[in-house]
C-alpha cells in the first residue's frame, strides 16, 4: 500500500471494498502560543533529544548531546502550553543516554521551565546500576534517582525498572518497593509502566503477564 500527496495538495488513500479515494487537504492551521495554561488538565511531551552530529556517536562512546537543539525543541513545547516528560526513552533512556547525560538534561531543562514558568516531570529509575543483587538494592537505586530530580524542582516519574521485574516474584514486591519510595518523595509522583510489547525485559511488571490483573495492583 501506497499513500503519495501530491503537488495539488491531494492525498490518494486506500478506500473501503478496494480502490483509492482521494481527500482534497486544506491549508495547515497557525500555531500560536498559547496565551496560558490549561485550565481542565495537565499534558505533558515527551521530547526526544537531539544528538550531537560532529561528536564521536560509535556504540559505547559517552553520549553528545546538541543542547542548543535540544532546549530549542523544548522551549517550542512550552510556548504551545505543554509541559515536558523529561529524559524518558522518548529521549534514548537506555538506548545510548548515559546518567551523566541524563543528569545533564533533567537539569538544564528543569532550569529553562522554571525561567519560563512551565510544568516538567523527569524520569527516576535504576538504569545508572549495572546490576542489582537485591529489591533493598533496587530501591536504594530508585532513591538515588528520586532524590536527584526532586534536588532539579521537577516532579517525579518513576519508570519501570528491569532491575525491579528481575528481582520481583510476585506483586507484594512491586508494592514493598513503591511503597517504600512514595513514603520519602515530596510531592505526588506520576507512574510509568511500559509493558514487554514495548521492553521484553519488563515482562510480568507489577507481578503478573496477566494486563488486568497487573492493573489491578496499581490503585494499591
Amino acid at each position: 500500500m501506497t499513500t503519495t500527496v501530491t503537488a495539488t495538495s491531494m492525498l490518494d488513500l486506500p478506500a473501503p471494498g478496494g480502490g483509492w479515494t482521494t481527500v482534497t487537504l486544506r491549508e495547515p492551521g497557525e500555531w500560536r502560543d498559547h496565551p496560558g495554561g490549561y485550565a481542565a488538565r495537565e499534558v505533558f511531551a515527551a521530547a526526544h533529544v537531539a544528538a550531537d552530529p560532529w561528536a564521536d556517536n560509535t556504540p559505547g562512546a559517552p553520549a553528545a548531546v546538541d543542547w542548543d537543539a535540544t532546549l530549542a525543541f523544548r522551549r517550542e513545547l512550552f510556548r504551545y502550553g505543554f509541559g515536558v516528560a523529561e529524559a524518558m526513552d522518548t529521549a534514548q533512556r537506555n538506548m545510548g543516554l548515559d546518567w551523566p547525560a541524563i543528569q545533564e538534561l533533567v537539569r538544564r531543562s528543569a532550569t529553562q521551565a522554571s525561567e519560563l514558568g512551565a510544568r516538567i516531570a523527569a524520569g527516576a529509575g535504576t538504569d545508572h546500576r549495572t546490576s542489582t543483587d537485591s529489591l533493598d538494592e533496587v530501591t536504594e537505586a530508585y532513591l538515588e534517582q528520586v532524590a536527584f530530580v526532586e534536588s532539579t524542582g521537577a516532579q517525579v516519574i518513576l519508570m519501570a525498572s528491569r532491575h525491579l521485574a528481575a528481582r520481583a516474584r510476585h506483586a507484594d514486591d512491586y508494592l514493598g518497593v513503591y511503597g517504600r519510595i512514595l513514603e520519602q518523595v515530596g510531592q505526588p509522583v506520576i507512574l510509568h509502566w511500559l509493558g514487554e510489547a514495548f521492553d521484553p525485559q519488563l515482562r510480568g511488571y507489577w507481578g503478573s503477564t496477566d494486563v488486568a490483573a497487573a492493573t489491578s495492583v496499581l490503585p494499591q
